[in-house]
């Protein structure tokens, strides 16, 4: 893999990170037999085109992008922010203080390279550096899936059947100090 550089999101990164969404995000659904639910994707990319804007706004205090960038292409995000309601909600509040990591995405072309490891490396050097001793994370999706339970075991919550038949919802309470990963 070539030289990866890890950064935070910049304006002028808005409108390639926008199209970055709606790649990763639309071939995500249809990996996953989901192609259909069109309502649906359109909803996934704008929630994370809202998320971009408040880390912007808010210069990261109320959401917190990092980009990996490959020869000036953007091929990677991960970000953090207050748990969801979902969470909130599937967890009976026990995880409502934690902060949430999300939309870890890796563009079709990079994934299986290590970019979604150094992405989570970065950030979890991000939370320790700020005190943050706890995040949490959730998927619906089950190649996500698949990848942390290899990281993380099994997951705290397990929501069987939650979007519906077969297709459960996983939650992970994780603590930063017990987490390595490689640079």
């Amino acid at each position: 893999m070539e030289k990866v550089e890890i950064r935070r999101p910049r304006t002028e990164d808005i409108e390639e990170l926008h199209q970055f969404f709606r790649i990763v995000i639309s071939e995500t659904f249809a990996r996953e037999g989901l192609a259909g639910l069109i309502d649906d994707i359109k909803a996934e990319i704008e929630s994370k085109k809202n998320y971009l804007q408040l880390d912007l706004d808010s210069k990261g205090e109320k959401r917190y992008f990092l980009i990996a960038l490959a020869e000036n292409k953007i091929i990677g995000t991960i970000e953090y922010g207050p748990a969801s309601q979902l969470i909130h909600d599937c967890t009976n509040g026990k995880l409502g203080n934690h902060v949430e990591v999300g939309t870890v995405f890796v563009h079709p072309e990079y994934q299986r390279q290590g970019i979604g490891n150094k992405l989570l490396a970065e950030m979890l050097r991000t939370l320790k550096d700020r005190g943050i001793v706890e995040f949490c994370l959730d998927s619906g999706y089950k190649n996500a899936q698949t990848i942390w339970i290899k990281k993380f075991g099994e997951p705290d919550f397990l929501l069987k059947d939650f979007w519906g038949q077969g297709q459960d919802h996983m939650i992970w309470n994780i603590s930063i100090s017990g987490v390595y990963f490689k640079k």
